[in-house]
C-alpha cells in the first residue's frame, strides 16, 4: 500500500506543526514521517502514518544539525511538557 502524496503534504508534526519529510527504506517503501526540527520520527505501518507522540522515535537526522544527539534550540522529546 502507497502512501498519497497529497496526504503527506497535508500532515504537520503533531508538536510542533512543522512540516515532515518522508523517509523511505533502500527498496522505496516509506517507513516513517520525520521532523527535523523535533528530531523524530513517526512510524508508518500497513501505509497508515502513526502520529502519536508515544510512538515517535529519535531521527538520525540530516547533516547540518548541531551536535550528535543535541536537540535544536527549542525542539521538545517525547512526553515533555510544551510552555503553551
Amino acid at each position: 500500500m502507497s502512501l498519497d502524496h497529497r496526504l503527506i503534504s497535508l500532515l504537520v508534526c503533531p508538536l510542533c506543526k512543522g512540516p515532515l519529510q518522508l523517509r523511505r527504506d533502500g527498496e522505496s517503501r516509506p517507513t516513517a514521517l520525520v521532523c527535523p526540527a523535533d528530531r523524530l520520527a513517526f512510524p508508518i505501518r500497513d501505509g497508515i502514518p502513526v502520529m502519536l507522540e508515544s510512538e515517535a522515535q529519535p531521527s538520525e537526522g540530516p547533516e547540518g544539525w548541531a551536535a550528535p544527539g543535541a536537540p535544536p534550540e527549542g525542539a521538545r522529546m517525547p512526553g515533555q511538557a510544551g510552555s503553551s
